[in-house]
């Protein structure tokens, strides 16, 4: 039988996700380079062909990291919670941080990194890591709420993770949601990030919609940190913070903007729940698209996306299978893990 013109990846029959359901679609990226169409570039040396490369930024590589997309699949939300801690264990004692060299480290906030941060503490408890020479940079914070309030990005890092080890809190940088000049208060945030040398791996989590810090759909993929008026599907899906009261929920943020991100030496991007599986095949599956400002990583150079089974629930059988067949070799970068005892 000759399968129906357009629809699939390959232009024959309809794409069929994991849920089950029939979605016709633009042509895919190839599971092999993790490259949208419209992404190659003719530039020779490339290993997906004699004329293809990925654009984005470029980087030099750390010793063993090979210039491509990851794609992480875990059983579950903990077991992904604890590759990605392991992953930034590893990472800062690798790097040797001292009080001449800070590791520098994006953070972000909500459900998601919860369990990431406290498998981080129980790595300090242990005596295994250290953030003495760590300097972090938050993703975005809150207009308007104060920074004592129990909803404010200040608060949940301070609760969460900060006052449970030993970074130096002058150290730890977070916008100032009640700066009196809020447009002053993100070009200083940009100025100590290129004075602290760049980051060297930016974590951060999406949203339903795919949008990374507060980077709603729409924005702007060179975006640099900035004031954003929040979407209501962002006010509606926070409303659960605020005692489910939408008029207790601020409607505007200060956030690191997509090309803020992009500009750091790797990112690991945290995706799990079947509520994000959606927003995860448009990162991972389709081309870059501002509406999706997720998918933009498919253009950096050390992107990690790191997921639980039911946020691959979109995702084509054949995707799944191509990147689970790798998790031997990225399971390699978390095992052995690292420890500050060794050195």
């Amino acid at each position: 039988m000759v399968p129906p013109a357009g629809g699939g990846p390959t232009g024959g029959w309809p794409r069929v996700s994991r849920s089950g359901l029939a979605r016709p679609g633009p042509a895919r990226s190839n599971p092999a380079t993790m490259c949208s169409p419209a992404s190659f570039d003719p530039r020779p040396g490339s290993r997906v062909g004699p004329q293809l490369r990925c654009t984005g930024r470029r980087h030099v590589p750390r010793s063993g990291f090979n210039s491509r997309m990851r794609l992480v699949i875990l059983d579950d939300y903990d077991l992904a919670s604890e590759w990605a801690a392991k992953y930034i264990r590893n990472r800062i004692v690798e790097f040797k941080p001292s009080a001449d060299r800070y590791f520098t480290l994006g953070l972000p906030t909500g459900s998601t990194p919860y369990g990431c941060y406290q498998k981080l503490i129980e790595f300090y408890r242990n005596g295994d890591l250290s953030f003495k020479y760590v300097k972090t940079f938050n993703m975005d914070e809150y207009v308007g709420l104060p920074r004592a309030h129990p909803e404010s990005y200040h608060s949940y890092m301070w609760n969460n993770f900060f006052k449970h080890i030993d970074i130096d809190p002058a150290n730890a940088h977070i916008l100032d949601g009640n700066a009196e000049d809020l447009e002053a208060e993100c070009n200083a945030y940009e100025q100590k990030i290129a004075a602290a040398g760049g980051i060297e791996l930016f974590v951060g989590g999406i949203g339903p919609d795919g949008h990374i810090a507060f980077n709603e759909p729409g924005s702007s993929l060179v975006s640099r940190t900035r004031v954003k008026t929040l979407a209501k599907d962002t006010i509606v899906a926070n409303a659960r913070f605020f005692g489910n009261d939408l008029s207790k929920v601020p409607t505007m943020s200060l956030t690191v903007g997509v090309g803020t991100v992009m500009d750091a030496k790797e990112v690991m991007i945290l995706i799990t729940g079947a509520h994000k599986a959606f927003a995860l095949y448009k990162a991972i599956e389709e081309g870059v698209n501002h509406m999706w400002t997720v998918s933009a990583f498919q253009q950096h150079p050390h992107t990690i996306f790191v997921c639980d089974e039911d946020a691959t629930l979109e995702l084509r059988v054949k995707t799944v299978k191509y990147f689970k067949g790798l998790m031997h070799v990225h399971n390699k970068l978390v095992d052995p893990v690292l420890s500050i005892k060794d050195q």
